[in-house]
C-alpha cells in the first residue's frame, strides 16, 4: 500500500526534532525524563513517566506513548491496542501532531478497524489546520475513495469542533 509507506516516511522524527517539539511548550513533571528516556532507549522509564501525565489526559504524553512507545514496531512494549485509543483522544481534543499516525492506524487497521473513509477524515482535519505534510498524505488517501466518500468526509472535517474534556 504505497500510502501507508509514505505515511511512515512523514513520521519519521529525529530525536532532536522531537525534543524542540516540546520546549516550547510548558514542561510538565515528568515530560523531560521521559524524553530522556526515549533518547536513551529506555522504554520502560519513558513509559512509566508519560503513563502519569497520560491519566491527567496531557495530550503530549498520549502522542508520544501512542506513537513512540506502543506504536512504534521496535519498541519493546509495541501494542495498537493501547497505541491508537491515546492517539485518537489526543487528535480529537485537538492536538495536531496525533493527527497523521491516528490516520494512518486507520489506514492500515491497526488498534481500529481498517478505514480509508476515517484515514481521509482526520487528514483532511490535520489539513485544514496546516499541520505539515498534511497535505500529501491528503492526496495519497484520496486515491482509495470515491469522490462522493471524499467530499463526505471533507465535510465532516470542516464541521469537526475538538472535544474539550
Amino acid at each position: 500500500m504505497r500510502f501507508v509507506h509514505s505515511l511512515r516516511s512523514l513520521l519519521c522524527v529525529p530525536a532532536a526534532a522531537l525534543t524542540l517539539a516540546f520546549v516550547a511548550q510548558p514542561a510538565a513533571a515528568g515530560l523531560d525524563e521521559a524524553l530522556k528516556a526515549m533518547q536513551a532507549g529506555d522504554v520502560q522509564t519513558a513509559e512509566k513517566e508519560l503513563q502519569l501525565l497520560a491519566k491527567e489526559r496531557d495530550p503530549r504524553a498520549q502522542f508520544l506513548l501512542g506513537l513512540y512507545i506502543y506504536g512504534n514496531p521496535e519498541s519493546k512494549l509495541y501494542d495498537v491496542t493501547k497505541a491508537t485509543p491515546l492517539l485518537l483522544d489526543a487528535a480529537e481534543r485537538g492536538y495536531l501532531p496525533a493527527m497523521i499516525p491516528l490516520a494512518g492506524g486507520y489506514a492500515e487497521g491497526k488498534g481500529v478497524a481498517k478505514s480509508a473513509f476515517e484515514a481521509y477524515k482526520w487528514l483532511a482535519i490535520a489539513d485544514r489546520w496546516n499541520v505539515l505534510n498534511a497535505n500529501i498524505a491528503l492526496e495519497q488517501a484520496g486515491r482509495e475513495l470515491k469522490p462522493d466518500e471524499i467530499e463526505k468526509a471533507k465535510a465532516l472535517a470542516l464541521a469537526y469542533t475538538f472535544k474539550t474534556k
